[in-house]
């Protein structure tokens, strides 16, 4: 529910940051007049408020988006800024072929691209922004470049939110600056969350015995404990205790421990 509700209020977050930006490029363009920029304006904030009131969160958590739709919802948060202000936005188009985007997957990638360029916006040095998108399948790829003074890293406090949304998915951000050519970031977002680990009861061969005595070494007992609670002596403990360190690779008991967890 708490994860729910943070994931709601950060989608909020950003489109009212677009929404505000996108108003602030119309009602500052100097190719429109007074009254075309306070139309334009007063369209672009009703479109806002139709749109937040028919999406939901809890439909973009539990439903698959297609790579292209996803994308198109993008273009479509970004295009006031597109047509009305200082910034030329080149979109990529991913492959009509890709693979279905998890929702989480697809309102995250959505989000990191409007804070990467909303950073490119207050950093006011950024002429030319593209936006690339592909999929091989396994994971979302996306690729931000822009043409501005090249001197963007992954420390930036800008860009910090981005590497912390990425790595919540279990994704990889990395930034390239060269000075006087601008900066690129790279996302990779899996598609499908980690498997579990197994456990190690599974992975090692065990006896029966042995798996009593790490179940009970699992949960802090010690030798005099687990031979109390087996029936069996504490130099059969420190028998299988022994072999189970062997069998693991566990260097102490502690490890040991922490492994069968």
């Amino acid at each position: 529910m708490l994860r729910d509700h943070a994931r709601t209020v950060a989608e909020q977050s950003d489109r009212h940051a677009v929404v505000l930006e996108s108003l602030l490029a119309i009602l500052r363009s100097s190719r429109l007049d007074d009254r075309a920029a306070r139309t334009m304006a007063i369209d672009a904030a009703v479109a806002s408020l139709v749109r937040l009131r028919m999406e939901t969160d809890e439909q973009r958590s539990t439903m698959l988006e297609p790579v292209v739709g996803a994308f198109a919802r993008l273009r479509t948060d970004l295009r006031p800024l597109e047509r009305f202000g200082d910034l030329d936005v080149q979109f990529i188009e991913p492959p009509t072929s890709g693979r279905a985007l998890p929702g989480e997957v697809a309102h995250a990638a959505r989000a990191i691209v409007r804070n990467a360029v909303l950073a490119l916006v207050d950093d006011g040095d950024a002429r030319r922004v593209r936006i690339q998108w592909d999929c091989d399948g396994l994971n979302l790829l996306i690729a931000i470049r822009d043409d501005g003074r090249g001197d963007l890293s992954v420390h930036d406090d800008a860009l910090r939110p981005i590497g912390e949304r990425v790595s919540a998915l279990n994704g990889e951000f990395h930034v390239e600056s060269t000075t006087g050519w601008g900066s690129s970031l790279e996302v990779r977002l899996p598609l499908d969350p980690p498997n579990d680990p197994e456990p190690l009861v599974d992975v090692v061969s065990l006896s029966a015995r042995e798996r009593e005595v790490l179940r009970l070494v699992a949960t802090g007992a010690r030798n005099q404990e687990v031979a109390s609670s087996l029936g069996i002596s504490g130099n059969t403990v420190k028998f299988h205790v022994s072999n189970l360190l062997r069998k693991t690779g566990a260097r102490t008991r502690s490890e040991l421990g922490s492994l069968a967890r």
